[in-house]
């Protein structure tokens, strides 16, 4: 079983910057690519970025693209975000994401192609 744990999250100001990371642990960790997903109360669960360890190929939200830059190390089982010139409507419990199986690059966008999901960190930035 796999389980990965986030860290990074924190309060900021509007403008300012936040790297999150993303480890897994448990059993032999291979996936096909990873993602970030963020929810706000009363909010459903979007789609923030992606990275599918072959290329590496990289895919991100529109509200995100510009500022938000997601890398990785798949032989440390870890995945980062880094966060830019952050406004106040990313307030959010960023979820870190795993899909050990390929598929086509387009479901990398929807939470339920993801087979393993962190716990979350907070992420709030002010005004």
């Amino acid at each position: 079983q796999v389980q990965l744990v986030e860290s990074g999250g924190g309060l900021v100001q509007a403008g300012g910057s936040l790297r999150l990371s993303c480890a897994a642990s448990g059993r032999t960790f291979s996936s096909y690519a990873m993602g970030w997903f963020r929810q706000a109360p009363g909010k459903e669960r979007e789609f923030v970025a992606a990275i599918r360890w072959s290329g590496p190929n990289t895919y991100y939200a529109d509200c995100v693209k510009g500022r938000f830059y997601i890398s990785g190390d798949n032989a440390k089982n870890t995945v980062y975000l880094q966060m830019n010139s952050l406004k106040p409507e990313d307030t959010a419990v960023h979820y870190c994401a795993a899909k050990m199986y390929g598929t086509i690059w387009s479901r990398l966008q929807r939470a339920d192609e993801y087979d393993y999901w962190g716990q979350g960190t907070q992420v709030t930035v002010s005004s």
